[in-house]
């Protein structure tokens, strides 16, 4: 191989290894905290509530606006063609000379002064939709938040039923060893050794599973909080440390009415409709103006002939307006915002209650998982205890491949109700933060 060739190859195998440790995943140990705040940053998620809010933000400013003057400036220039005058019977036809250059300039300002209240009803609705789009991002924060710790919390059960599966697997292969030793001094049949590799083949088929699954669930908790796309997620195992507050059911149900963003959304809603009610109403009183212009218009038509000079004037004064059609029109705007406003009460009333239930629920669910674990913490000793004694009186030939079996599979089984019993706890806690609006 000649140098250049040589090169080339040496080129060729740095770029791969590079690509190939670029490509590696990266694991790093997260907090939820951590989650929540760079998902904050980064989620894509959470983007269009925040444009909204800047749109309604934009909003009241253009509501405001509208307590700021009109002004209008026109200018024309115009070319005029020559008239004729005639007796009323059309007869007598003689040509009536025009200036044919015509032009005019006129400015004029109206300043609102009495709008019936439509424009502060409509400030403070744009006020109450700016509100209101807070909220809606607030809930989206929070539905993204618990969608990120039950992502994390999955992560977290299906790491530690890996672990406790791999080491079940450790003890089901270190004992169909055992067999196999027995088999061949004639102490086990084969039949034994057929029926524990099944449970082994089925350990690992079980294993890979897990992986698998812990594998989707990484990759939706990255997307989902904007991480880095080769990220491997590792959860904090202070979380299952944590002293979790046990305050009743009342309480949380307080706070709930007061900080959940689904509620305040609703109540907002109702201020919606009475602002709009207001400002239907509005369509029904005058409307008060200060006027002030100026114009100047030439050549001067309303003489005969014409004068061919610029005629300039100005004035000031008050307006007053009012629509006639508001009679029999705004009335039925009216009407319709007092049903909106009566629907959004409705959907008020729905919604406080529907909150209360899902706290009072998620509460009885918070105190059963703490029983769970009480109880599957003693299921998982005495499972331990059986396989143990099952093990010893298996190696003296005093017990079955069956009662093996039995054992091994009831120990699997209450380590992994055991890993599920914490993971519950602190998952229905979050779930009582979320309902309460604190996650």
């Amino acid at each position: 191989m000649n140098n250049h060739g040589l090169l080339m190859g040496l080129l060729a195998v740095t770029l791969l290894s590079s690509w190939c440790h670029a490509a590696q995943p990266i694991a790093q140990i997260y907090t939820l905290e951590q989650l929540f705040e760079i998902a904050e940053k980064k989620s894509s998620q959470l983007k269009p509530v925040f444009s909204a809010e800047a749109e309604a933000r934009r909003g009241v400013d253009e509501a405001r606006a509208k307590r700021l003057p009109d002004i209008e400036a026109a200018l024309s220039f115009s070319y005029l063609g020559d008239g004729f005058t005639t007796e009323r019977n059309l007869s007598d036809y003689q040509k009536a000379p025009i200036p044919h250059y015509g032009n005019a300039l006129s400015l004029s300002v109206n300043q609102p002064v009495y709008t019936g209240g439509a424009i502060t009803a409509g400030i403070d609705l744009a006020k109450l939709k700016l509100t209101a789009s807070r909220y809606a991002a607030e809930l989206r924060r929070n539905d993204l938040r618990f969608q990120l710790t039950g992502f994390y919390l999955d992560i977290y059960k299906y790491s530690n039923l890996r672990e406790v599966l791999e080491h079940n697997l450790a003890q089901a292969r270190k004992v169909l060893v055992e067999m196999n030793h027995r088999f061949q001094e004639g102490m086990a049949l084969r039949n034994d050794i057929t029926r524990y590799e099944l449970l082994v083949s089925n350990l690992e088929l079980e294993l890979i599973r897990i992986n698998n699954t812990v594998n989707i669930l990484n990759d939706n908790l990255v997307t989902i909080a904007g991480l880095p796309e080769q990220t491997v997620v590792e959860p904090d195992t202070a979380i299952l440390m944590r002293s979790l507050p046990d305050a009743d059911a009342d309480l949380w149900i307080k706070d709930a009415l007061s900080n959940s963003p689904s509620v305040k959304l609703a109540r907002n809603g109702v201020e919606i409709s009475r602002q709009a009610e207001k400002l239907a109403k509005s369509e029904m009183l005058p409307k008060i103006g200060l006027q002030a212009g100026w114009n100047i218009d030439g050549p001067i038509l309303v003489e005969v002939p014409p004068i061919n000079c610029n005629l300039s004037y100005w004035y000031v004064g008050v307006g007053v307006s009012y629509s006639l059609s508001s009679l029999f029109k705004a009335n039925k705007s009216v009407a319709r915002s007092r049903e909106a406003i009566l629907n959004a009460s409705d959907c008020l009333e729905a919604t406080i209650e529907n909150t209360s239930l899902g706290v009072r629920s998620d509460y009885v669910k918070y105190l059963e998982a703490y029983e769970e674990l009480k109880t599957q913490s003693k299921s998982v000793e005495l499972a331990r205890q059986n396989y143990a004694v099952t093990a010893t009186r298996y190696g003296s030939d005093m017990a079955l491949i069956t009662d093996m079996l039995d054992a091994a599979n009831s120990k699997l089984d209450a380590e992994q109700q055991l890993v599920n019993a914490r993971i519950n706890i602190i998952y229905y806690y979050y779930k009582l933060l979320f309902r309460s609006g604190k996650i």
